[in-house]
């Protein structure tokens, strides 16, 4: 087995060293209107640190915004992109502020290139990680295989949009964390904060990230109402109270520039009601995404079938988080060629740990209403 891992782990860092070689050689003015939002809120934080979190479209005195639109050709004396109109008269980015925080880390004009690198690295890592952790031939394949697609999709899709990048390493993270949790540690309940905080600072990075949550609000609440003890009903008490510190950044930024910390910046386009859209459906059919979606179903089926303990209790969480956001994402009247990553690749990466973690000793499986227990 061992020679698999070398081989797999090579194969990782050889992709990973293509990958950097190319994004070294990326320019930050491709002409997308997501891009110089995103900058711009970096370029607000820059300036003004913490008060960067006004993003009123009038706080442009030093011209940048109007600069980075003629950049891209964007018609002069028009609204400027990604800055819908609040009910206050204001017009303010619809994103929330992570991304931008997470470029602000970096020089102006060299941010978006160790962005990537960076997530790229912390992908990476995680993938040479989940083929060490494999203690089977098939598990070490299986982690071998997606780890390598891992890193290699930190060019497509995640140059799609800027807020991708940092979330796939999110997604990795706490992937990671997920399967540590139920098969090693399940009385831990600084994992259990630990998760609930990250899925909420992934919240400051794209807003639909909240619905990440949804599987382990399911998994702890069922596991709750099942067992009607203190120490479930403290375990879900504390991942959710860590979700909500962790978009604490997006609430102070919506209530400052939408006036209420619940209020979306977002335009009425992208807040709709959930509709089923035949034409929406279609597009994700024949998108790289849907064999995504096919890949994490197919193992979550497996896992929940062969798995014992915590293996199946991650299946559970994996089951009902594709669930919830399937049915939100199928019904969201836009497509993107990145609206389902995020869901796919934590599924991913908590049934990649969660097989390279479980134990090859054979043992009885317990009932699925068993394994709801933590």
């Amino acid at each position: 087995m061992k020679p698999v891992k070398f081989a797999f782990g090579l194969i990782c860092l050889l992709i990973l060293a293509s990958n950097i070689r190319m994004m070294s050689h990326w320019t930050e003015a491709r002409g997308v209107w997501d891009d110089v939002c995103y900058l711009r809120q970096a370029h607000l934080f820059q300036l003004y640190g913490i008060g960067g979190l006004d993003t009123d479209a009038s706080r442009d005195e030093d011209h940048y915004l109007q600069g980075k639109l003629k950049e891209i050709g964007f018609p002069a004396g028009n609204r400027a992109p990604c800055h819908p109109p609040t009910s206050s008269g204001k017009y303010v980015l619809q994103y929330p502020p992570g991304t931008g925080f997470v470029l602000a880390l970096f020089p102006q004009g060299h941010q978006v290139v160790p962005l990537y690198i960076g997530a790229s690295l912390i992908v990476c890592g995680f993938a040479l990680l989940a083929i060490f952790h494999a203690q089977s031939l098939s598990s070490a394949l299986g982690a071998g295989v997606f780890g390598a697609l891992a890193v290699l999709m930190m060019i497509n899709p995640a140059k799609d949009s800027y807020s991708v990048a940092p979330t796939m390493a999110v997604c990795a993270v706490v992937g990671y964390l997920t399967a540590l949790w139920l098969i090693k540690a399940k009385r831990n309940v600084w994992l259990v904060l630990l998760i609930g905080l990250l899925l909420g600072l992934s919240v400051n990075l794209r807003v639909p990230n909240l619905v990440l949550v949804a599987g382990y609000v399911l998994f702890l609440g069922i596991a709750f109402l099942r067992s009607r003890t203190a120490a479930t009903f403290v375990r879900g008490l504390i991942f959710g109270l860590a979700v909500v510190v962790g978009m604490v950044p997006t609430l102070i930024a919506n209530a400052i520039n939408a006036g209420n910390p619940f209020a979306t910046t977002y335009s009425p386009d992208d807040a709709t009601a959930p509709e089923i859209n035949l034409e929406v459906l279609n597009r994700y059919l024949h998108d790289m995404q849907f064999g995504l979606i096919l890949l994490t179903v197919g193992s979550a089926a497996w896992l929940l079938r062969t798995g014992r303990g915590g293996a199946r209790q991650v299946a559970l969480v994996v089951s009902g988080n594709l669930l919830v956001n399937l049915i939100f994402f199928l019904s969201h009247p836009t497509f993107t060629h990145y609206y389902l990553v995020p869901i796919a690749m934590l599924s991913a990466w908590s049934l990649c740990f969660a097989g390279a973690m479980q134990p090859r000793e054979s043992g009885e499986q317990a009932p699925l209403g068993q394994a709801m227990h933590v």
